[in-house]
């Protein structure tokens, strides 16, 4: 077995060969293929192209090396074309700082039945006046970054929901088109994750409305895998078990503690507004932030 199978379980090197197609004997050679076309792009930089980073890549897109070239393309270009987003890409950036220690995003330690990652955002937490959208959107796209070191969540995926209890229309007005297509652009496709599927609960008339806006935004699968619930948690829990969900969302765990997540990136002391000094590159030796491995630092400048 390859050092990059290294750590996965039995049944989910079995599930990356079944449903992602991939082959242990041609892992390198399918690696260094789409390496290989990193000269048709000359335009863009590309700050990281080891073996285990070209293979997140590889998962998310099934081992369909010409789509795995364009989502890396993508995922490099999207920083280029957003320099301020990524200036300060860091947990103790104060404006990631302060998403993350209002619970954006949440992340809960228990996975889903399919072993996918469940992410929860409590919309209606958006304090405006504290966190800018595109402050939540780093904080989100700095916690994947953490997450997608492990390889079985490369090969399980992640599951969003998002509650929108309590979420005003006031609030709902500062979701500008522009800003939810820097949304879609930097998940949807400029990120090597998988994920399984987008839950929305308890929304308001206003959210349906955005939705439709967002809609032409979105590839065929991606509107596949979003589930507008309302307040109805019986058809959440027949795709995602209740045994994995907290009692805000009718499962039979303990509710949700917000300030899990943040202490795992932040330090035990989070709560300590001075500034930190821990960075993404230190989170690497973060065993309990769900992966492990080594990064290109300068690719998080």
């Amino acid at each position: 077995m390859t050092h990059l199978h290294a750590g996965l379980s039995a049944e989910t090197t079995e599930k990356a060969r079944l449903e992602l197609n991939e082959n242990p004997d041609t892992l390198h050679q399918d690696i260094q293929q789409v390496r290989d076309m990193i000269v048709t792009r000359p335009d863009i930089g590309f700050l990281r192209t080891d073996d285990d980073f070209i293979l997140r890549f590889l998962r998310a897109r099934k081992f369909d090396q010409v789509e795995t070239f364009r989502l890396l393309a993508q995922y490099f270009q999207f920083r280029q074309q957003n320099l301020d987003m990524f200036q300060s890409f860091k947990v103790d950036d104060p404006g990631i700082k302060r998403a993350l220690m209002d619970g954006f995003p949440g992340v809960l330690e228990t996975p889903d039945q399919h072993g996918r990652k469940i992410l929860i955002l409590f919309a209606s937490n958006w304090d405006q006046s504290r966190n800018s959208f595109t402050d939540i959107l780093r904080a989100i796209l700095l916690s994947l970054e953490v997450l997608i070191e492990n390889p079985e969540l490369q090969i399980n995926g992640f599951i969003l929901i998002i509650d929108w209890s309590n979420f005003s229309f006031k609030q709902a007005s500062k979701l500008t088109p522009n800003i939810l297509k820097l949304a879609i652009e930097g998940l949807q496709d400029s990120f090597p994750a998988r994920f399984g599927g987008i839950h929305f609960v308890n929304q308001p008339w206003y959210i349906h409305a955005m939705y439709t806006i967002i809609k032409p935004f979105l590839k065929d699968k991606t509107r596949k895998r979003i589930f507008l619930h309302g307040n109805n948690l019986n058809s959440l829990h027949q795709l995602i078990q209740p045994e994995c969900l907290p009692s805000e969302f009718g499962g039979t765990l303990p509710p949700y503690d917000m300030g899990i997540w943040a202490r795992t990136l932040l330090g035990p002391d989070y709560n300590d507004e001075t500034e930190y000094t821990l960075t993404y590159d230190a989170l690497h030796v973060r065993e309990n932030c769900g992966g492990g491995g080594g990064g290109d630092k300068d690719m998080m400048k």
